[in-house]
């Protein structure tokens, strides 16, 4: 029996949240369930409310502005927070937003180990000591063709890498997320092997662009976009950015990442933006950014080729895709 888990794009991953959403009322209509209507939507052993935008949080102070931003139009709060891809809380976009607003994130311990002088266990507050937040607004490019401009608050991941004092052996540096059933609905299901792993060669993870996160337009990162401490790293596709990290981990060995091991002919260890390179089922060449309505020309390394396209040189960045 063929069990496929690498799901195909769905209407979801090309339609506009608020049709999206509809698109949810008219099902539960159409089926009469009219109590779904009142109450709620279910989803597994969960009742939940329709997606709604998140909750507005604390606000972060000292924030600075950062010279890397572009000055394109941000998405607003209400599309970030309501088109997520998170697994973790289900396979659809509004999923998340729905199912991730209980998760409890404080205290949050991230675990370092691996090739490095400064292993154990460190609180988020450890995490963030000294460091001076900017906000950073990166264009988001998802590898099912949507993208957006989210206005993230964080800082350099190099940072931290400096205080885990790693070896020369570190070539690469491993992510892991937090992998609780209890809290994350999406953890039942074995649509992929748990818990998610991501990783970046050292000379990507120290470059100024890759930030670890930890705010959203001003405020405390919402639970949906991977609260309290995500991964952007603004020229790869989004999947790379992985959210709810907890250990970190610096190896000698390239990482094998979650949808590499899940797929391998589909999704690479560096998920480089690149226009070229079509994905097996459909073509990475434009994408659509959520808001509106017609398609644009994808860019390679997502626009930010001045900054990053020396890290691959002499590399076939189709063969490594």
């Amino acid at each position: 029996m063929l069990i496929k888990r690498a799901p195909d794009i769905r209407s979801s991953d090309i339609t506009d949240p608020k049709l999206y959403l509809n698109r949810r009322e008219f099902i539960r209509a159409a089926s009469g369930t009219a109590a779904a209507v009142a109450t709620g939507l279910a989803l597994g052993d969960a009742w939940v409310e329709a997606a709604t935008p998140a909750a507005h949080g604390r606000k972060l102070e000292g924030v600075k502005k950062s010279p890397f931003s572009t000055d394109e139009k941000q998405n607003k709060w209400e599309e970030i927070t309501t088109y997520n891809n998170y697994y973790e809380f289900g396979v659809d976009k509004d999923s998340p937003s729905m199912l991730a607003r209980n998760f409890k994130t404080e205290p949050w311990t991230v675990t370092v180990d691996g090739e490095c002088a400064k292993k154990g266990a460190m609180n988020l507050e450890d995490v963030l000591k000294g460091e001076t937040l900017e906000e950073r607004v990166y264009r988001h490019r998802c590898v099912e063709r949507w993208s957006m401009v989210i206005p993230w608050i964080g800082f350099p991941l190099a940072n931290f890498i400096k205080k885990c004092e790693p070896t020369a052996k570190a070539k690469y540096i491993e992510f892991q997320t937090l992998n609780d059933a209890k809290q994350m609905p999406g953890l039942r299901s074995p649509v992929l092997r748990w818990p998610y792993v991501e990783g970046l060669r050292m000379d990507e993870a120290m470059h100024p662009l890759t930030i670890l996160v930890v705010g959203l337009y001003g405020e405390v990162l919402p639970n949906q976009d991977g609260a309290p401490l995500r991964l952007a790293v603004p020229w790869k596709y989004g999947f790379k950015h992985i959210k709810s990290i907890v250990r970190v981990k610096f190896v000698e060995k390239q990482p094998l990442n979650t949808w590499q091991d899940q797929a391998s002919n589909e999704y690479g260890f560096y998920a480089n933006v690149n226009p070229t390179v079509d994905h097996p089922r459909w073509s990475q060449a434009t994408e659509r950014r959520i808001g509106e309505f017609l398609m644009r020309k994808t860019l390679m390394f997502n626009g930010y080729g001045d900054q990053v396209a020396s890290l691959y040189t002499g590399m076939d960045l189709r063969k490594n895709y």
